[in-house]
């Protein structure tokens, strides 16, 4: 069983003004890209908030955290916005959980038609039945540790920090 918790962002289709406005215009649903790619592993969904991630402070990683440490699953998804992604796996990964934890993204809304959302979704779910447990981010065809990953803000990719 995977655990899916959703916290807004660009896979959502959430594209933000502010830190309390969205811009007017449709989302999707994690839920709609798995069941369009016809994923079969048996997966729960929990919305813990909407939010654009370059707004998610401590205690949403705290509240986060809480629930990831209530969940009964060994394997956790978290769909999240891509600026402060890194951050936010730097935070779980220091609990150091006995889970196995991927965080993912994407970098073109969940809603345009070129979105990377549905592979960045489902390369994450294969990715997190093979690791071991940890703190991952599983982005664009590649895996990376929580103490080693950067998000080159040039490029708009991650990358491991010691490149």
């Amino acid at each position: 069983m995977i655990h899916i918790f959703t916290t807004g962002g660009t896979i959502e289709g959430l594209d933000y003004l502010d830190e309390k406005e969205l811009k007017n215009q449709p989302k999707t649903s994690i839920a709609s890209f798995l069941k369009s790619s016809n994923v079969s592993v048996n997966y729960s969904i929990e919305n813990v908030f909407q939010k654009d991630s370059r707004h998610i402070t401590d205690d949403d990683r705290k509240l986060l955290l809480d629930k990831i440490t209530a969940s009964t699953a060994k394997s956790v998804l978290i769909t999240h916005g891509t600026f402060t992604m890194e951050h936010t796996a730097r935070y779980l990964g220091q609990m150091q959980l006995d889970k196995t934890i991927v965080l993912v993204g994407s970098f073109i809304l969940g809603t345009s038609l070129n979105t990377d959302a549905p592979f960045n979704l489902g390369y994450a779910i294969s990715s997190l039945q093979f690791l071991k447990p940890g703190v991952y981010i599983a982005m664009n065809g590649n895996v990376f540790h929580w103490s080693n990953v950067t998000k080159n803000l040039e490029t708009n990719t991650f990358e491991q920090k010691d490149e």
